[in-house]
């Protein structure tokens, strides 16, 4: 592994660590309204170390909330679009024919929809600020391009001696699915998926910044930048808190994926 890939590794299991002992680092909880300390700006000399916000909540407690949140989403909705993906994209180009063109048509309807339209159904059918909602609404935005490299490594499989051999054999679809087409994609699924999360988060941040995403008394990294960008002039570090944040970590994930990919890539060449 490159030393940037190192750096960028060690950046997010720090961010992760600090993320996830803050509860216990911070002495206040991430809902705490420190009334006396409004819109405080960041000081080592108490323990408001990166300020507070306007209603006195301090920006630690909240910024590492906001990551666990954030990550947690981006993780989930990643895991499941590339599940749905895989089993879609394998399905059609396998089976072909028919079905294949009517899969297919349908991951272009998807493709064409904006996903903020398809936040808003889901929305309507779920309580509002239900996470649920939020990662099948992000998870559907991945999952087209999961299905579409799936169905392309799949039909070129489909061509190959060794499943003729077990298409002859007797052996049934779902078997050959899962122990002869799904291993051998999954070189090229383990990449998309590496870069899948920072895009599952970015899609989070923007759902939230709009106002679609993560609901009080919560707040993710997105939400959390809409409530400083409103802030800005007067309090700065509001919005610089949360957008560090995010920035660090999507460079991060995006380094550390690229260089999965590449060192994928050559071993498969």
């Amino acid at each position: 592994m490159k030393k940037g890939a190192r750096a960028a590794l060690g950046i997010i299991v720090l961010l992760l660590i600090v993320a996830f002992a803050a509860p216990w680092l911070s002495p206040y909880e991430h809902d705490f309204l420190d009334w006396e300390h409004l819109a405080a700006p960041p000081r080592l000399d108490d323990a408001h170390w990166l300020g507070t916000d306007r209603l006195g909540r301090d920006l630690f407690a909240r910024g590492m909330q906001a990551l666990r949140v954030s990550m947690l989403i981006g993780l989930v909705a990643a895991l499941a679009s590339v599940a749905i993906g895989v089993a879609w994209g394998a399905v059609a180009g396998f089976i072909g024919g028919r079905l294949d063109a009517f899969m297919m048509r349908f991951v272009d309807i998807v493709y064409a929809l904006p996903y903020v339209f398809i936040v808003i159904i889901l929305s309507s059918m779920f309580p509002r600020g239900s996470l649920a909602a939020l990662v099948i609404a992000i998870a559907a935005v991945g999952c087209p391009t999961m299905a579409r490299i799936v169905r392309g490594q799949t039909l070129t499989l489909r061509r190959r001696e060794f499943i003729d051999a077990a298409i002859v054999s007797g052996v049934r679809t779902p078997h050959i699915l899962w122990r002869h087409i799904v291993p051998n994609v999954a070189g090229p699924v383990i990449a998309y998926a590496t870069l899948a999360i920072p895009q599952m988060i970015l899609f989070e941040s923007f759902l939230s910044f709009l106002g679609l995403g993560v609901q009080e008394p919560y707040a993710s990294l997105g939400g959390l930048i809409n409530e400083g960008a409103h802030e800005m002039e007067t309090s700065p570090w509001m919005l610089l808190v949360p957008a560090t944040l995010l920035t660090v970590l999507l460079v991060c994930l995006n380094v550390l994926g690229d260089a999965l990919r590449a060192r994928l890539e050559s071993r498969h060449g």
